[in-house]
């Protein structure tokens, strides 16, 4: 990500608080406006030309997106399209992340970071399903239609949950569907002011090991942590910590492959 779509990022999450509670059709309307601008190269182009003028900007957003978005999405992308991005890409990466920070926002106290992650488990544990939401060659409407029939057998998934799987399915732009689930959490999380650490052990932790764990890594990062665990026997002991771009790996298998390294040096 460059230092001009971060500023762009920074600004437009500014404007989120003017929303107050997010409403989840402004964030169905951002979700939709990204999968449109992913598919026109031209619009896209003519968004995020520094050349051009602002107010021109601004009312091309509303001349494509006025009569199907609600008007505080047209607004925000309107914010959007007034930033300096890094690329066209950029923006709409850009879109979509302020879709989900509106959702998030609009679930209130609904887990659904946890519930994103929980949908990432699932499908990394069933190749067909992966494969099913993953393929180029499934019609968009096939891959929906299993979102909703996994997500809403339940009755436990929010709907802000089943609005950001649906979209994240029909718009890949050549991404894994494990990662983008677990990007749209970091993102929830984040709105919602903490951060997810991914921990992986050989076992589970008790309850007392997960307290001190978050204490070690609130003082770290500075901020609050919430941790999501996955036990994996490969580590055979020890813990491995992914917080954002970094990894703390102190586990048993990792420390055996240093060592083998050193040794065949």
């Amino acid at each position: 990500m460059g230092s001009a779509t971060t500023h762009a990022l920074t600004a437009v999450r500014g404007s989120l608080g003017a929303l107050g509670r997010g409403d989840l059709r402004v964030a169905e309307g951002l979700l939709a406006a990204s999968r449109v601008l992913s598919t026109s190269a031209p619009l896209r182009s003519a968004l995020i030309d520094p050349e051009a003028d602002i107010t021109a900007k601004g009312a091309l957003v509303k001349q494509v997106f006025g009569s199907s978005l609600p008007a505080p999405a047209v607004t925000l992308l309107q914010e959007a399209a007034a930033q300096r991005w890094s690329n066209d890409h950029d923006f709409v990466h850009g879109v979509e992340e302020i879709g989900v920070r509106v959702a998030a926002t609009a679930a209130g106290a609904a887990d659904v970071d946890g519930q994103l992650l929980s949908f990432a488990r699932t499908v990394a544990s069933e190749a067909e399903l992966e494969l099913a939401l993953g393929s180029k060659l499934s019609p968009t409407e096939a891959k929906t239609t299993v979102v909703d029939r996994l997500l809403g057998a339940t009755d436990t998934a929010d709907p802000a949950t089943v609005a950001i799987v649906r979209h994240l399915v029909q718009n890949p732009r050549g991404r894994r569907i494990g990662a983008m689930l677990r990007e749209a959490a970091a993102v929830v999380a984040d709105q919602r002011g903490f951060q997810l650490a991914t921990v992986t052990t050989a076992v589970p932790l008790s309850a007392a090991q997960r307290g001190r764990l978050e204490k070690s890594l609130n003082a770290a990062s500075g901020r609050t942590v919430k941790l999501d665990t996955t036990v994996d026997p490969a580590v055979i002991g020890g813990v491995r910590v992914q917080l954002g771009d970094d990894v703390i790996d102190g586990s048993l298998l990792h420390r055996l492959e240093n060592l083998k390294q050193r040794l065949a040096g």
